[in-house]
């Protein structure tokens, strides 16, 4: 008997393995930049390994404000690897190919706390790993909005980010439309999840509308007018 169990519970685990395994997510750092203070920095104040373990818990955080948590949902993309990459750029950090680079120089020059800075920082950018740009037909505003989105919902805006209200257009990008998608998700909750699944292959502006039942346009102007900031 003891022995069924043990076959049992050997095939349930290679069965899990099997079903979930396809999908578990390696992560790796690189840094390139070690002789630089800004490398040094990285290694002294954040470090490899914290480093992984925020790239681990932004992919369970925006998989779930995505409603894509389940391995076996078809909307979710299948990613098997993210690296993240120190070294010497100009700019704070892009996404390519999976890839995040990170400047050292930000780190280096970075006044406050690098460390919740750099967790803030991989929440945007392990969110551009994982939404979806409507093969790159959505404009590049809200594609970085939804990134500050998540990074905002996770707890890691940054200090320097506009107050809701501000801003001159939705497609802004960044903090601004951030602000505002947290706007469009407090009207319907799970807005910004429908919204990153219909980017799947293409987009619209019409998405707003049929989500939300307003233009994009109208749901601006009135988000403006809560905040009066005209």
């Amino acid at each position: 008997m003891a022995q069924y169990v043990v076959v049992v519970c050997l095939i349930l685990v290679l069965t899990l393995a099997s079903v979930y395994g396809c999908k578990a997510v390696e992560y790796a750092v690189t840094n390139n930049a070690e002789s630089s203070t800004g490398g040094q920095r990285f290694d002294k104040e954040v470090g490899a390994d914290y480093a992984k373990q925020t790239m681990s818990s932004a992919t369970d955080f925006i998989l779930k404000l995505f409603q894509q948590n389940t391995n076996t949902d078809t909307d979710r993309k299948n990613v098997q690897k993210v690296s993240l990459i120190v070294e010497n750029i100009e700019g704070v950090a892009f996404d390519i190919n999976n890839e995040i680079h990170v400047s050292s120089s930000y780190i280096d020059e970075y006044p406050g706390d690098i460390k919740n800075e750099i967790t803030g920082i991989l929440y945007h950018e392990m969110t551009h790993v994982w939404q979806w740009d409507a093969n790159g037909q959505a404009p590049s505003g809200l594609i970085e909005g939804i990134a500050d989105f998540v990074r905002l919902k996770a707890g890691y805006a940054n200090l320097n980010w506009v107050p809701p209200g501000r801003g001159d257009d939705w497609f802004q990008g960044y903090d601004v439309t951030a602000r505002f998608l947290d706007y469009c998700n407090s009207i319907k909750n799970g807005f910004v999840a429908e919204l990153n699944k219909k980017m799947k292959s293409s987009y619209s502006d019409t998405y707003f509308d049929e989500l939300l039942g307003k233009s994009v346009t109208q749901l601006w102007a009135d988000y403006k007018a809560k905040y009066d900031t005209d």
